[in-house]
């Protein structure tokens, strides 16, 4: 007898139907195709176990699976159930009557428990654009799942489950969640907050800078002075994500599996701190099965990198390309996998090697060429892609002592949100373009135009300073940002001013 069940394979963040066909007839082989790897091999022990603990015997005679299309790699233990589901219809142990309405992906135990998965979120979205009735899939994804709406979503924890509402013994719930209440109702919860930090006034204003036009943002300044204490907070300001950032994010998220239990909906922007130990596979993406890197977590989102020249050079050059097109493209001899790395990189770093050039108390016994050296550690062209470059010097004793609260991150949040809704005015019909950080040459030439006085300012600090080309971009993006907190349509020369001002790293006599 012939039966076919349906799973699915997840490439890059989306998903593609599996039609998994069994077909048993005389004979005493087993034979399973159509590219699985060596994880979809071993289903046979795993599903043989389940289905005597549960009652069933593993079908006797000629089987012979095929997983369809067999030009795509089948990988990991997801497709388990449905291959147990299948083999116990090619057997008629079951009712195939309702099989062709449903989806199925689940990892089997030995005794019939069913593992969550990874992908539970594209999965579920596939299985909606098909027109299936419903998913069965584990319990521990069953929220994940239920996000998509128009489709039954039915968590199980073991196959007795689905085999009884295949046979019609037993009735499934599906999994509720009302998607957008869960949303908004966890938007504003934050661990860290602004009002927290006691002085650094310039260092919190060029983070609502940043976090106002999606800038890049570096932080230079002695141990202690604050920085990962500050970066941590940026979340806070951010502005808050949509429904569809929300779902993209948390698609990424469900692919590498980085969902916890019962979750449904990633509600604030991520916030990715990778150890200075990291790979550049690790950073990027990719490996013997493609997987999403940090950048990619972080989309939507911020990457934080501490300690940034500690990094290894190689690690850090691979930045480059995907901070300019805000996607990274896995090519490898399987195939090409692209994910989206929109995220905003805020670095921070020591200003020497021993952590205290221009401290303004302890002393710093690096030579000039050393403070140099340690600066090269982080190449010209990652430097310029850096919108903003801000000094910290640590907080005197009396404003740390100060019982007074500072400003509230929800007060700032506010400012960056109406400087947002400026941006998404402005490029509303330029697709793909929603914060001045994604301004090209052509959109700085229309929106981005300063006075005669701030021209003459930017040109004074160009010879000065001696910036390249993209430099004078990064500074025109960040005074257009700096006039919308302003709610100022022209560029003025003190918008320039502030924006010059965050190029610290520029300053020729910075490292003495």
């Amino acid at each position: 007898m012939l039966v076919k069940v349906f799973g699915a394979a997840v490439q890059g963040i989306d998903a593609t139907l599996i039609t998994i066909e069994v077909n048993s007839s005389r004979g005493c082989m087993f034979h399973l195709v159509g590219l699985p790897d060596s994880a979809v091999k071993e289903s046979h022990q795993r599903i043989v176990s389940a289905l005597q603990v549960n009652g069933y015997k593993m079908p006797v005679g000629g089987l012979v699976v095929n997983m369809a299309p067999a030009d795509i790699r089948k990988e990991g233990s997801a497709y388990d159930l449905p291959l147990a589901i299948g083999l116990l219809g090619a057997d008629e142990k079951i009712n195939t009557g309702k099989l062709d309405r449903y989806l199925l992906m689940g990892e089997l135990g030995l005794d019939g428990a069913i593992y969550p998965i990874k992908g539970a979120l594209p999965i579920a979205i596939k299985a909606r654009e098909d027109g299936f009735d419903g998913l069965i899939i584990p319990h521990q994804n069953a929220c994940e799942a239920a996000v998509v709406n128009q489709l039954n979503v039915y968590g199980v924890s073991n196959i007795r489950e689905v085999i009884d509402f295949f046979d019609g013994k037993r009735e499934l719930e599906p999994t509720l969640v009302n998607t957008r209440e869960e949303f908004y109702a966890r938007q504003s919860h934050f661990e860290y907050d602004f009002a927290d930090v006691k002085g650094q006034e310039n260092v919190k204003r060029a983070l609502e800078v940043a976090a106002a036009g999606g800038h890049n943002l570096i932080m230079v300044g002695a141990p202690g002075s604050g920085k990962s204490m500050m970066a941590k907070r940026l979340p806070s300001i951010l502005p808050p994500l949509s429904l569809g950032e929300s779902l993209e994010t948390t698609k990424i998220h469900s692919v590498a599996g980085k969902l916890g239990s019962g979750t449904s909906l990633i509600t604030q922007r991520p916030f990715r701190d990778p150890h200075h130990t990291i790979s550049q596979t690790a950073l990027v993406g990719g490996g013997n099965y493609p997987q999403p890197g940090e950048i990619s977590l972080a989309h939507n989102g911020i990457l934080f990198m501490d300690e940034l020249p500690e990094f290894s050079r190689s690690v850090l050059e691979v930045l480059r390309q995907p901070l300019e097109d805000r996607r990274i493209t896995i090519s490898r001899v399987r195939g090409t996998i692209d994910y989206p790395a929109s995220f905003t990189l805020v670095a921070s770093m020591n200003p020497c090697p021993c952590g205290y050039y221009n401290h303004p108390t302890k002393p710093c016994v690096c030579t000039p060429g050393q403070v140099q050296k340690y600066l090269n550690k982080i190449s010209g062209p990652l430097l310029d892609r850096i919108d903003i470059q801000i000094e910290i010097i640590p907080v005197p004793f009396d404003k740390m002592s100060d019982q007074r609260r500072g400003e509230p991150s929800a007060t700032i949040r506010e400012r960056v949100v109406k400087a947002r809704q400026l941006q998404e005015q402005r490029y509303a019909d330029l697709p793909g373009i929603y914060c001045n950080a994604q301004m090209n040459s052509k959109l700085l030439d229309r929106y981005a135009r300063p006075d005669e006085a701030g021209l003459l300012r930017l040109k004074t600090a160009m010879e000065r300073l001696n910036l390249s080309a993209r430099a004078y971009d990064r500074i025109l993006k960040v005074a257009r940002t700096i006039a919308d907190l302003d709610a100022c349509e022209q560029i003025r020369s003190e918008h320039l001013g502030e924006a010059i001002s965050y190029r610290n790293l520029d300053r020729e006599n910075w490292a003495g």
